[in-house]
């Protein structure tokens, strides 16, 4: 692939507070720890600690994780690893979309796998495992039940309630997944062979990156949340994740900038048995909403202690649970978990947790040969795929048409006869003057809609020109929406199994451009523009 770049704000799909945040504005300073710089991981790292006692509880429970798995020597070492002090992780998570949803999935883990990588030829002395963390305890099945394939959206329903990761892969599953028949069969096997979703996530994704070292996490495991008790019961029963969520969101707001999440009172769900559901407290008892549960307090601490599965943490705790129980240094996520993470510092603080480095995912648009060819027919520079398309329609036709389209000329020539015209019609008559005025207004009236006319015209003299510009719009913005939250990767990969050691070998995870990548074939080059 041919690689080029342009500033993320030209493209119009980021929020100014992500893009200040990538400025290193200085008013954000005190939301993060140490920016994500290279020569930053170092001290990450000699501020991170992570006790013994947890480490042991990581490996034991990813080995047992993987225990289904034939796993080669390479990987069942990388787990050992994660057992060594010096053995560091960096992170990113994401939903269980079917068939790994829309392309920034895949942009997200190769990002993590390449600073693994730029990590470790840093600082050798340390190790770098990356790590895909499953959102396994998320509920939201509508957000991951279908991906979508050139126009066409596949998608499981099925009645199934509670943790995502725990569906069970029944026989509405088995009608969908023949409606994939056109799926590489390693999709096939780790959806058919798998009971849950959780299960068969774990088995494609260790197909396509397991050799790459990344690691899978199923944070849904009692061994992992009896590491967060201390602050399952702060939250659940003091509320400080909220008070200290909510400072550094209101700080922010003071700043001018809009929350992108919310803390509640309680940032806990309740969790079992195909039910996940908040937990509020009303009067002296804890209610989980949308069940009969209801819990005194003295019950609710017993059960934080016997059964602290149970309790799953929402968005605002999620990132805490994840520095508690992996040697983290640094968050990999999208624009918006860039921006959250930011209103979370206070939380960290106050638990005594270090905050990694928060940073973006590479983003990035494909174009393929067709597409590419027609921005060369247009002379469009990259930065102007993103433009607004009809204030580029305008300038467009206004510049290559065979005549003024705005008729200006012609509205100042009559406008100079009208105006010598009502002088000399003054001296006879001065009331004339106002139904020259009238007059002059009617005329450019009429030479505006002739002018209407004139642009349409044009635009169909142009038309062959312009339906190139829609057939790029439609490719790189399908359904109105950018490409890679849209496209799933088998639009690529079917097309070109290496599709994803090409992105390995265009990605840099330090580099925050967003990417242009084409086929090869184009010769327009490999340069930087704005």
């Amino acid at each position: 692939m041919i690689k080029s770049q342009v500033d993320p704000a030209c493209t119009g799909q980021f929020s100014q507070l992500f893009l200040d945040y990538l400025d290193e504005k200085p008013a954000l300073a005190e939301f993060y720890s140490h920016f994500p710089r290279l020569e930053n991981f170092g001290r990450l790292i000699e501020e991170k600690r992570m006790p013994r006692e947890n480490r042991d509880v990581l490996v034991t429970t990813l080995q047992k994780q993987y225990a289904d798995f034939s796993l080669s020597e390479d990987f069942e070492q990388q787990l050992k690893l994660l057992g060594e002090k010096n053995t560091f992780t960096v992170t990113t998570g994401h939903q269980l979309n079917l068939f790994t949803g829309p392309l920034y999935f895949i942009y997200k883990i190769v990002s993590t796998i390449n600073l693994a990588k730029k990590l470790a030829k840093q600082y050798p002395e340390n190790n770098f495992v990356p790590v895909y963390w499953m959102a396994t305890e998320d509920h939201d099945f509508e957000e991951i039940n279908y991906f979508k394939l050139e126009g066409k959206k596949y998608q499981w329903n099925t009645n199934q309630k509670g943790a995502v990761g725990d569906f069970f892969l029944d026989d509405s599953f088995k009608e969908f997944l023949k409606s994939v028949e056109f799926a590489p069969e390693f999709f096939v096997e780790a959806y058919s062979k798998s009971k849950t979703l959780s299960e068969a996530v774990r088995k494609y994704v260790h197909h396509l990156f397991g050799e790459k070292g990344l690691v899978v996490v199923d944070a849904n495991d009692p061994a992992f949340k009896k590491i967060f008790i201390p602050v399952i019961e702060k939250d659940i029963l003091d509320n400080i994740p909220n008070k200290k969520a909510q400072e550094q969101t209101d700080k922010l707001e003071a700043l001018g900038y809009k929350s992108q999440i919310f803390p509640r009172e309680i940032n806990f769900f309740y969790m079992e048995n195909g039910l996940r559901e908040r937990i509020e407290k009303s009067g002296d008892f804890y209610h989980v909403l949308e069940s009969e549960l209801k819990f005194e307090t003295s019950e609710i601490k017993a059960l934080i202690q016997s059964n602290p599965e149970r309790f799953s943490p929402n968005v605002v705790l999620r990132p805490l649970y994840q520095e508690m129980i992996l040697p983290n240094i640094a968050y990999i996520g999208g624009p918006a978990e860039v921006v959250y993470w930011l209103q979370l510092k206070g939380v960290f603080d106050y638990f005594g947790v270090q905050f990694p480095a928060v940073m973006p995912r590479n983003f990035a648009l494909i174009l393929d040969s067709l597409t590419a060819q027609k921005q060369d027919q247009l002379a469009l520079k990259d930065s102007e795929l993103f433009v607004d398309y009809i204030a580029w329609k305008k300038e467009f036709v206004a510049k290559h048409s065979s005549l003024d389209i705005f008729l200006n000329q012609e509205k100042e020539k009559l406008e100079e006869v009208i105006d010598r015209s009502a002088v000399k019609a003054k001296e006879v008559d001065a009331t004339l003057e106002s139904a020259y005025a009238s007059a002059k207004v009617r005329i450019s009236k009429i030479m505006d809609h002739l002018s209407g006319k004139v642009r349409k015209a044009e635009e169909k003299r142009l038309e062959i020109q312009i339906k190139r510009m829609d057939t790029i719009r439609d490719f790189i913005l399908p359904g109105g929406s950018p490409q890679e939250r849209v496209e799933n990767f088998m639009k690529f990969y079917l097309e070109e199994e290496s599709f994803i050691e090409m992105l390995i070998e265009a990605f840099d995870p330090l580099d925050f451009s967003f990417m242009i990548l084409k086929p090869k074939d184009d010769k327009r080059g490999n340069q930087k523009t704005s």
